[in-house]
């Protein structure tokens, strides 16, 4: 006997990326699996085939489609322990676990999901807009992701320019905490 692990009992063992989106897609529909999985490809014109060029590119979209395929399509158990650290189609699945039927997905679940998701990250967020309270915008270089330099006013990582009071030299932001930022002219 070998000491190679067996994943003979892994549902992506032998199945392609196109065939397992064509099998989910077939089932679930597009809007389903956007719902349920929030990648782009399956909003914006969706194809399996632009679909399988996208997912083959990013690997946290692919490993997400296929933890998917095994945990909701397949009805498997959620992995633990070691297993749960591995990429999917990597994970041992024992043999006493067997495939079920596809679970049944709804627009409706999947809203009731992002909600319960949102309202955990602000819970973990404290509602500071950012994670750990390290004293850092969460936004990085460009003001975050929306690309713009204006913030939500709920949020209290806000930086404000004064014009008026503004030198003729590099601008500084001061937060809502009181600390300067000498980096804001760098942040526009």
């Amino acid at each position: 006997m070998t000491d190679e692990p067996i994943y003979k009992n892994n549902p992506l063992h032998g199945i392609g990326l196109k065939n397992l989106l064509i099998e989910m897609v077939d089932h679930y529909g597009f809007e389903i699996l956007f719902a349920y999985l929030n990648i782009h490809c399956f909003k914006t014109n969706p194809s399996i085939d632009s679909s399988v060029k996208f997912l083959k590119k990013t690997d946290w979209a692919r490993e997400k489609v296929e933890a998917f395929y095994m945990y909701q399509f397949k009805s498997l158990p959620k992995a633990v322990g070691a297993q749960f650290n591995l990429v999917p189609r990597d994970r041992i699945v024992p043999e006493h676990q067997t495939v079920g039927e596809p679970a049944e997905l709804s627009l409706e679940d999947a809203e009731l999901k992002r909600e319960q998701r949102e309202k955990k990250a602000a819970e973990y967020n404290g509602g500071t807009g950012r994670r750990g309270g390290s004293g850092k915008s969460s936004g990085g270089y460009g003001g975050g992701r929306s690309g713009g330099s204006s913030y939500s006013s709920g949020s209290s990582n806000i930086h404000s320019n004064s014009p008026s009071s503004a030198p003729s030299g590099p601008q500084t932001s001061v937060d809502a905490d009181g600390k300067v930022d000498p980096w804001a002219s760098w942040k526009k």
